[in-house]
């Protein structure tokens, strides 16, 4: 129905661009640009793991609560016109959205949500839950920040979303226009093929953001598990006094030092991430990001940090690249701050053999980089994707419809590769953008910050203290024990576990059409990691890898081949093809 205009390079015409810089192909411990040959064994494939997994591709959406996403599964509408969803017989249920959460939610009693309807002029009855169409999948963003979320769970009530994230849609109808769009979901006609890929593969009912708080604390937390440590660089960043001489990082600002980034505010982090791990044990691995590569002209002429790309859906062109999305950008050890570029298509996910010279590659490559490295039989053992913002489905600047082009169009390219045996590939949000979910976590890090720093008053007003989760300058619970920072000691600011987002597995090593209730958290990303590469070595500085949950009971590994079947689907319907797509049919790639 909606299709995006992209200019789709074959992938054949990526590996010449890249091999005019001395490119090829291959493994190899020590790769030698302009090598062109294919190892029998890829280092990635000889490469000691704990389970069949040698290959682990995290794709990291943006901007999408569990109940937003799948509060009705796998119960579709199935209006006349759209993408029909129908469940598999014996489809296991999940913790969504009750008939109670429906037609009598907590929301409808709240007082401060009746002050905001009676302000804003709408009735008490949108502050249910409701469908929101295919049509109207263009929404705007709702608020997500640190405080106004923890004011919204209202110490695990789930009842006060309407009056402390609630923004308006872009258009519409009804509830639309109002502060009551943050009580809208989608269903199974929208967003289709998530549906699908839980219906074939594992998805949690339980996964969490690690903290409160909105796109950078997520991007910091899927690779080093906190947001401790930071360290304003330029301006005033979005940080709070951690309580023990440093700062915590609870919203978003630039990572300083990045050619594209904000001139008036970024921050640096002083922790550990993942990719020093990975690094130390000669694992390889890189961040991938649309519009990371500032050489490449877009189809509509725009280039470097301001290459864009136009969407049907949205009716409007977005920017590439976001900064403040960028998770391996925020520390020295793997920033590449001027996006240079590989010196050959054989060192991606490598070291590159110059980075301890002039140029600092430091792993972070463009996402055609990736296209262009898993073609050429590089495959790297570890891959952070981050689509171009148009598709990486935060509302306001993107939507489900562009969200599903790009994760089917990937997907159906890995499920064609002859790695796909071993390989999984992880679904998973940064935030909820603040929209609904009914579902608490018991809050495990307690949190005391009771200043105010400038963001916090422009989103708050009058309220003192970043946390107020339960209680003026308060986040705690029963079972709760303060946050710990980068030295050891309790900080503040890492109040958490926040909001519920979804999380599917999609392998052949998956279990098939499982829900795993197992807690889990975006940090769960870094323990599979750890456990399946690195001998269970943990990152230290008070990182929740040490304490987050497993993915492990989403993955069958006995046997000897993995079971979950090879399924692809429709990138615009999100529907299951009857047969393959052709290799021009998948993988499409955003650039000139």
């Amino acid at each position: 129905m909606f299709r995006k205009t992209l200019t789709s390079i074959k992938l054949v015409s990526i590996l010449a661009m890249l091999s005019a810089c001395g490119g090829g192909g291959g493994g190899g411990s020590t790769p030698t640009a302009g090598t062109s040959s294919v190892a029998s064994v890829s280092v990635q494939d000889a490469a000691q793991t704990a389970t069949p997994i040698k290959h682990l591709v995290i794709i990291y959406g943006e901007n999408r609560s569990f109940d937003h996403y799948f509060g009705v599964y796998p119960n579709a509408s199935n209006p006349t016109g759209e993408p029909t969803f129908t469940a598999a017989a014996g489809t296991p249920s999940v913790n969504g959205l009750t008939t109670a959460l429906l037609t009598n939610n907590p929301n409808l009693t709240n007082a401060s949500n009746l002050a905001t309807a009676a302000a804003d002029k709408f009735p008490a009855s949108y502050m249910n839950p409701y469908r929101i169409d295919r049509a109207q999948a263009n929404t705007s963003s709702q608020d997500h920040n640190y405080t106004p979320e923890q004011l919204a769970a209202d110490n695990g009530l789930m009842d006060a979303f309407v009056a402390n994230t609630g923004s308006a849609f872009s258009g519409g109808a009804g509830a639309f226009g109002t502060v009551a769009a943050v009580m809208g979901y989608f269903d199974g006609n929208t967003v289709t093929g998530m549906w699908n890929y839980a219906q074939h593969f594992a998805m949690s009912d339980n996964n969490f953001t690690d903290s409160y708080g909105p796109s950078t604390p997520g991007a910091i937390n899927v690779v080093a598990g906190t947001t401790a440590g930071a360290v304003p660089v330029v301006g005033t960043a979005s940080t709070v006094p951690d309580g023990q001489g440093g700062q915590t990082l609870i919203n978003d600002t630039d990572p300083a030092g990045d050619t594209c980034s904000s001139t008036t505010s970024t921050v640096k982090m002083t922790s550990k991430n993942i990719g020093d791990l990975l690094n130390a044990a000669n694992i390889t691995w890189g961040g991938f990001m649309g519009g990371f590569n500032l050489t490449l002209t877009n189809a509509n002429g725009t280039t470097g940090c301001k290459r864009s790309t136009f969407s049907n859906v949205l009716n409007a062109t977005e920017t590439d690249y976001v900064p403040h999305h960028a998770w391996f950008q925020y520390y020295a050890s793997t920033s590449n701050p001027a996006h240079t570029r590989p010196t050959s298509t054989a060192t991606i996910g490598y070291t590159d053999p110059l980075d301890s010279t002039s140029t600092p590659v430091h792993h972070q490559y463009d996402y055609n980089d990736f296209v262009a490295a898993v073609s050429s039989g590089n495959f790297p053992s570890v891959s952070y994707i981050k689509a171009p913002s148009v598709d990486d489905a935060h509302a306001g600047n993107s939507d489900p419809l562009d969200e599903q082009a790009f994760v089917v169009n990937l997907i159906n390219f890995l499920e064609q590769q002859p790695d796909w045996k071993n390989t999984a590939v992880i679904l998973n949000y940064d935030d909820t953008d603040g929209w609904y979910d009914h579902q608490f976590a018991q809050t495990l890090r307690s949190s005391f910050d009771k200043t105010t720093s400038e963001s916090v008053k422009l989103a708050i007003g009058t309220i003192v203290g970043a946390d107020q989760l339960s209680g003026s300058g308060s986040c705690t619970g029963p079972s709760a024990s303060q946050g710990v920072g980068v030295n050891g000691t309790p900080v503040n600011g890492r109040c958490g576990p926040g909001m519920r987002t979804p999380f599917i597995v999609i392998s052949p090593w998956a279990k098939t059409n499982y829900v795993d209730h197992t807690q889990i958290s975006q940090s769960s990303v870094i323990r599979f990691i750890e456990d399946n590469w690195l001998n269970g070595e943990r990152l230290g500085d008070g990182s929740d890898d040490a304490t987050t949950g497993s993915i492990m009971n989403m993955f069958d590994f006995s046997g000897t081949s993995g079971g979950a079947p090879t399924v692809y689907l429709d990138p615009n319907l999100g529907t299951v093809l009857s047969a393959p797509p052709t290799p021009s049919q998948t993988a499409p790639v955003n650039a000139a």
